[in-house]
C-alpha cells in the first residue's frame, strides 16, 4: 500500500467534496489505525478533538488539548500517507490570530481538511453549554484560516453548533457566514430532519457535512451532503479489546489464547509498513 503525498491526499478530499455522493470517514487517532481504516476501504479519514484528547492526554473532551499536541499527532497521522485526512480544529485554539496560527501548524502536518467552529471555547465560568461566539466574529476567524493557507489545496470547513443551541434561522444566518467568508464547505451539527436539511440545503451552494444521517443516502447527495461522520466507537471497541487482553493475562491466562484473537500476520504487516521497510534495509542497509 504505497504512501499517498500530501498533495495527493488534498485534492482526494476535493474531489469528495465534489462528487454526487456521501463519504463515511473512518475515525483515526494514529499512523497504525490510519492504514487499517484504508485497508478496510476507507477513502477519507477523520481526526477528531475528542479522540485526540483520550489518545493524547488520557482525558475528556473539554479543550484540554493544545494545538501543539493536536498538531503533532496530526503530522504523525499524515505522515503514514494512508489516507486524506480531516480534523476537527476546534474553535482554532483562540480568536482569529490563534486560528491563523492553527491552519499554519495543520496545513505545515500534512492535514487535508480542517474544520473551524462558532462555539465559545473552552466554556466560561458560569455559561451554559455551547455558547457561541458572534457572527462576526465567527466571519472573521474564517476569514484568518483562509487567509493563512500557504498551499491552496487545502480545504477550510466552517462549523457551527447554533442549530442545537439557537435554532433554525441562527444556524442557517453561520451558513452564510460561512458562504460569504469563502469556505469550501460547511458542517452543521444536529441536523435531524429532512426539512432542516431542505432549510440548509437552500441557504447555501457549498458542499455540506453531517454529523448524523436524517434520511437515506441517496436523499442526502441529492442535496449536496458529502460528508456524514460516523462516531468514534472504533477507538472504543480496540480500547476494549486491550482491556480484554490485560485482563486475560493478569490473571494467569495463556499468551497463546490471545493469538486467534490478534490481528492477521498479513495485516500487521500492513499497519506498520514491514514491506516497504523490509526493502529499505534491503537497498541501504545490506552489504552486496
Amino acid at each position: 500500500m504505497p504512501p499517498m503525498p500530501v498533495s495527493e491526499q488534498r485534492l482526494a478530499f476535493r474531489a469528495i467534496l465534489e462528487r454526487p455522493q456521501v463519504t463515511l470517514p473512518g475515525s483515526v487517532y494514529d499512523p497504525v489505525s490510519a492504514r487499517l481504516a484504508r485497508s478496510a476501504g476507507y477513502d477519507l479519514g477523520l481526526f477528531a478533538g475528542s479522540v485526540a484528547a483520550a489518545t493524547i492526554l488520557g482525558a475528556p473532551d473539554l479543550v484540554l488539548i493544545t494545538l501543539s499536541e493536536f498538531a503533532e499527532q496530526a503530522r504523525r497521522i499524515s505522515r503514514a500517507g494512508a489516507l486524506p485526512l480531516l480534523v476537527d480544529a476546534d474553535h482554532g485554539y483562540g480568536n482569529a490570530l490563534n486560528v491563523r496560527r492553527t491552519v499554519e501548524e495543520l496545513e505545515t502536518a500534512g492535514v487535508a481538511a480542517l474544520t473551524i467552529e462558532d462555539t465559545l471555547l473552552p466554556r466560561r465560568h458560569g455559561a451554559p453549554e455551547g455558547e457561541l461566539i458572534s457572527e462576526a466574529e465567527f466571519g472573521r476567524k474564517l476569514r484568518a484560516a483562509l487567509d493563512a493557507r500557504v498551499e491552496g489545496g487545502l480545504a477550510v470547513i466552517g462549523r457551527t453548533g447554533a442549530l442545537a443551541s439557537a435554532g433554525l434561522d441562527e444556524a442557517l444566518a453561520r451558513v452564510r457566514v460561512c458562504a460569504a467568508a469563502g469556505v469550501d464547505a460547511v458542517f452543521v451539527l444536529g441536523v435531524s430532519s429532512v426539512d432542516q436539511l431542505e432549510a440548509l440545503a437552500a441557504a447555501t451552494d457549498l458542499p455540506i457535512v453531517l454529523n448524523a444521517a436524517p434520511a437515506p443516502a441517496a436523499d442526502l447527495a441529492a442535496r449536496r451532503v458529502r460528508v456524514i461522520l460516523q462516531g468514534h466507537l472504533p477507538y472504543f471497541v480496540a480500547l476494549k479489546a486491550l482491556l480484554g487482553a490485560y485482563r486475560h493475562l493478569r490473571a494467569g491466562g495463556a499468551a497463546a489464547d490471545l493469538r486467534a484473537q490478534a490481528l492477521p500476520a498479513d495485516l500487521q504487516a500492513l499497519a506498520l509498513a514491514e514491506t516497504e521497510y523490509a526493502a529499505w534495509r534491503k537497498e541501504y542497509l545490506e552489504v552486496e
